[in-house]
């Protein structure tokens, strides 16, 4: 299977789910802390159901999420959708890091529903994550499932292991981008792309 399509295919399927709360109440007991006292009685299930939504891109296949939202149209200017917001989390401390994506991409016969790209941007996002990772498997599965003839797409993030730990820097933040097919290829296509959304890589 190649690597495009299994960015679109669901990961390993999922092992029945069971409650984890419990190991939860685990975990403060650990951090020293009475599970038992009024305001932590509730939290091991609130934990639970918090992370669950954060990780409900696990459970979300891409398909599913486009619907079949694909027209044909002969139009073979830029798309642009900027400013999504997003949500995720650090792989390696379980803390979270948030930011906003563009997404640009120049049809070749077909578009894709403008509401359906932040809904892309979600499965990933809801995920345990790397801000380069996210990325790539934003703009690999746009270009899987509308097969246009570019792809381009800038995320920039702040992080909460960098701001609430490590180095501790508050104001610092972290921008990747992918660039597939034309927008690798053509400096001009690029360089649009970056004029739009306000950014320069260099």
């Amino acid at each position: 299977m190649s690597k495009l399509k299994r960015v679109v295919k669901m990961p390993v399927a999922l092992a029945k789910q069971t409650s984890f709360a419990p190991e939860i109440r685990k975990i403060l007991e650990h951090l020293v802390e009475d599970p038992d006292r009024e305001g932590l009685t509730r939290t091991p299930e609130r934990v639970e159901k918090a992370l669950r939504l954060l990780t409900s891109g696990y459970r979300a296949e891409v398909r599913h999420v486009v619907n079949d939202a694909l027209f044909r149209v002969k139009y073979d200017e830029m798309v642009i959708v900027k400013d999504i917001e997003f949500f995720s989390m650090c792989e390696h401390h379980l803390l979270p890091f948030f930011g906003k994506v563009h997404i640009a991409y120049l049809p070749k016969g077909h578009v894709i529903g403008l509401s359906k790209i932040p809904r892309i941007v979600d499965v990933f996002a809801r995920r345990l994550q790397i801000q380069e990772r996210m990325t790539q498997e934003i703009a690999q599965t746009i270009q899987t499932m509308i097969d246009p003839a570019g792809v381009g797409v800038i995320c920039e993030a702040r992080h909460l292991c960098m701001m609430m730990r490590g180095v501790e820097k508050q104001h610092s933040g972290a921008v990747t981008s992918a660039m597939l097919g034309e927008f690798r290829k053509r400096k001009t296509t690029r360089d649009e792309f970056l004029a739009l959304t306000g950014h320069s890589l260099g």
